[in-house]
């Protein structure tokens, strides 16, 4: 049976209210002991001195792409990219091709990903056949084949009989309905935030109401229901407060915000750079305060990296053509480091709620999530110190797609332990009786 030790590091784990300088000792998979001064006689170590260990952090969020646009990126170009960027699990949005709608497609995705993944992948369903919100999914067959929710992200479901349905039968499965908040109608063709902005820099716009309508109905919906909605990539005022009020009410509502939400206004398309396109889009520096403050405080449950990349002609076509976009595994971290973490807008302890704790509870990841005996041998170390580059061309995804080229940002993941295995480093081997410096030296990038 395969032993691993860490040693020294500051455990920071909400679950377990830890923040103590403690040791680690995995094995087969499983966290064994964590306490000071462990002895564990020619067991590989790693020494852990000045950095932060925490529960391996879950990305809720994230295109792999694979099958069908293996272009963009595959499951082993997007879990090498999780694993450097800290992340030990990454839960794979549906919109496929084909769709991930039926027990095969989410099977062949678990069997793809037991060759090639690196990193936990959990495939999240469609709620609709084909994503087309017309006719639910076999939701039960779909859990019992591995799906670990339910989304038709990059589509809408706009049909409010068909995703009051959904959410009755989730309610029954105990299932988590991922609500992708878009009112077509309303966001039309456009490719940036509505507003003084946009009519400045002379591009079509999306209005917040966009999002707004569709987080107040189903967030409605989940409380006449009496179950779960999952609020993806929230980005409006107007939907914080809608998810604020509905929480306050006893709603089991929740969401997540991106990292791109959280630092960057639509501003940044005076230059109509198809790197800065996303959806939804850029907002207002109002509405980027207003998730600030929601992530800071509470109403915000989780960050995802809504990780999406794309080929680099594809993303060369010109603000109006391009897809909508950016990859995040690799940089999510580092952002939220320096500009949250380091700024003290969130403390140490709320990043790993908001990266490993939170998305585990919803997830229904119960031995993930907590760093204690018995549960998942899942670690990431950081360095809260470790200057980072950000340079896309060192990318281990297939995506360059970042509006994040060149940042220079403080903090970062230096080791990433899945199951006990340690697998970035990439050139990480573990020797009997070897003890490994994990304190990271230099710029990163």
């Amino acid at each position: 049976m395969m032993k691993l030790l860490v040693r020294n590091g500051r455990i920071i784990d909400p679950a377990t209210k830890t923040d103590a300088v403690l040791d680690i000792l995995m094995a087969g998979g499983r966290i064994v002991e964590v306490k000071a001064g462990i002895e564990a006689p020619s067991c590989p170590e790693i020494d852990a001195a000045e950095l932060v260990v925490c529960p391996g952090l879950i990305d809720m969020h994230t295109h792999l792409r694979e099958p069908g646009y293996e272009a963009k990126e595959t499951i082993a170009t997007g879990t090498r990219a999780a694993a450097r960027g800290g992340f030990t699990t990454v839960c794979a949005m549906p919109n496929t091709n084909p769709v991930s709608d039926d027990r095969r497609g989410i099977e062949s995705i678990l069997k793809a990903a037991e060759r090639a993944a690196i990193v936990n992948v959990f495939p999240i369903a469609a709620i609709t056949k084909g994503s087309r919100g017309e006719e639910l999914v076999d939701m039960a067959d779909l859990i019992a084949a591995g799906a670990i929710a339910f989304s038709d992200d990059g589509q809408p479901v706009e049909d409010v009989r068909i995703m009051k349905q959904a959410l009755d039968v989730a309610k029954g499965l105990d299932a988590l309905i991922i609500d992708h908040c878009e009112d077509k109608a309303l966001s039309g063709d456009g490719v940036m935030h509505e507003g003084p902005q946009s009519r400045r820099f002379g591009l079509k716009g999306i209005p917040a109401a966009a999002e707004e309508v569709m987080v107040v109905r189903d967030v409605i919906l989940a409380g006449e229901v009496g179950t779960r909605v999952h609020i993806a990539h929230l980005s409006t005022k107007g939907g914080v407060a809608a998810l604020r009020e509905a929480k306050e009410k006893g709603v089991a509502a929740s969401a997540e915000a991106t990292p791109h939400h959280l630092l960057l206004t639509d501003d940044a398309l005076e230059g109509h750079d198809p790197n800065f396109k996303m959806k939804p889009p850029l907002r207002s520096r109002e509405d980027v305060d207003a998730l600030v403050e929601a992530v800071r405080g509470g109403v915000v449950d989780a960050i995802a990296t809504d990780h999406a990349p794309h080929t680099p002609k594809e993303k060369s076509q010109g603000i109006e053509k391009a897809p909508f976009g950016i990859v995040g595994l690799e940089t999510a971290v580092s952002l939220i480091l320096d500009r949250l973490v380091c700024k003290r807008v969130i403390s140490l302890s709320r990043f790993v709620e908001l990266l490993s704790r939170n998305p585990a509870r919803l997830l229904g990841l119960r031995q993930k999530g907590r760093i204690s005996a018995g549960a998942d041998a899942d670690l990431t170390v950081l360095d809260l110190s470790a200057g980072v580059t950000v340079d896309r061309n060192n990318f281990e995804s297939k995506g360059r797609n970042t509006p994040f080229n060149g940042w220079k940002l403080k903090g970062r993941a230096v080791m990433t332990i899945v199951g006990g295995r340690v697998v970035y480093p990439f050139d990480f081997s573990v020797a009997s009786g070897r003890v490994w410096q994990a304190k990271a030296r230099g710029e990163a990038s």
